[in-house]
């Protein structure tokens, strides 16, 4: 039987004891001390997962003032997202517990900026201003206005602009001839049919009766002819897409919202989608 002897840096248990005997601390009696502070130890799996979370590519590798070790940069965003947010709900429980406070900040702003609440607009009608000859020229020309220019402002509404241009220091002749035009461009008026050209719109209403109708020069034409009222006619076409009714020659008709053409200097006048014919002549059918 043969034997193995192992030569090395290994000690015998005596020279253990006597080195760990140099390290032991003792007291004044002699006696060892024994430190009762308890060790804490990391578990396995805790060991592995710092193992893992420190081998991430993106992990830290140390710690410092503005990264925490161990951690990826997505982790530490969540982290200070996260307190940031509990941060704001403390503060909003805690502002919301101060009873009345926007309302003294509402009055702090305004003692600070030195608004107050503006005085009420005092509305006067104008005709009040007027001497008693004023009054009565201006109350005539409005009757006159809105009887030469229907479906506008009404006769009340005619008389205070009249009355305000008067106020102004305008002579009535002349606040009348604004006036009418004004109400001539006012959106469903009757324009009467000579006034057509020099009404600043684009699109016009007039009330006539239909004098002459064409052959259509295109399939795109539905009809194609003349309206005339006391002040005068004009050439009206109506497009075959604009769905309109057709009129025949002697009806009288009100042409809503017709567009306005120009062709070499001439006026006319077109009914597209938009447009609307009426009959004012015929009677509605509860009354017949």
């Amino acid at each position: 039987m043969s034997s193995k002897n192992v030569f090395g840096n290994e000690v015998s248990v005596d020279e253990q004891a006597f080195e760990k005997h140099d390290d032991v601390e003792v007291d004044e009696d002699g006696f060892e001390v024994v430190d009762e502070t308890p060790e804490f130890r990391a578990t396995v799996d805790m060991e592995v997962q710092a193992k893992v979370d420190s081998n991430h590519p993106d992990a830290r590798v140390e710690e410092g003032p503005d990264h925490l070790f161990g951690k990826t940069l997505e982790q530490e965003e969540r982290i200070e997202a996260r307190e940031a947010e509990l941060e704001h709900i403390s503060a909003q429980a805690e502002l919301s517990q101060q009873e009345g406070r926007a309302k003294r900040t509402r009055e702090v702003v305004v003692e600070q900026c030195g608004r107050d609440e503006p005085e009420p607009v005092e509305r006067t009608d104008p005709r009040e201003k007027l001497t008693q000859k004023e009054l009565a020229a201006v109350n005539k020309q409005a009757m006159r206005i809105n009887d030469e220019v229907q479906g506008g402002w009404s006769r009340a509404v005619v008389a205070k602009q009249l009355a305000e241009k008067v106020q102004r220091g305008q002579d009535v002749t002349k606040a009348v001839l604004e006036t009418l035009e004004e109400q001539k461009a006012v959106p469903g008026a009757i324009v009467p049919i000579a006034d057509v050209p020099d009404v600043p719109v684009g699109e016009v209403t007039v009330e006539g009766t239909i004098e002459t109708l064409w052959e259509p020069s295109s399939t795109s034409i539905q009809q194609v002819g003349l309206i005339a009222d006391d002040s005068g006619k004009i050439k009206f076409t109506c497009w075959e897409k604009s769905g309109q009714t057709v009129v025949r020659e002697g009806q009288t008709v009100r042409f809503r919202a017709a567009a306005k053409n120009w062709y070499e200097g001439r006026c006319s006048i077109a009914l597209t989608g938009w447009s609307r014919i009426e009959f004012p002549e015929r009677g509605r059918w509860w009354e017949e």
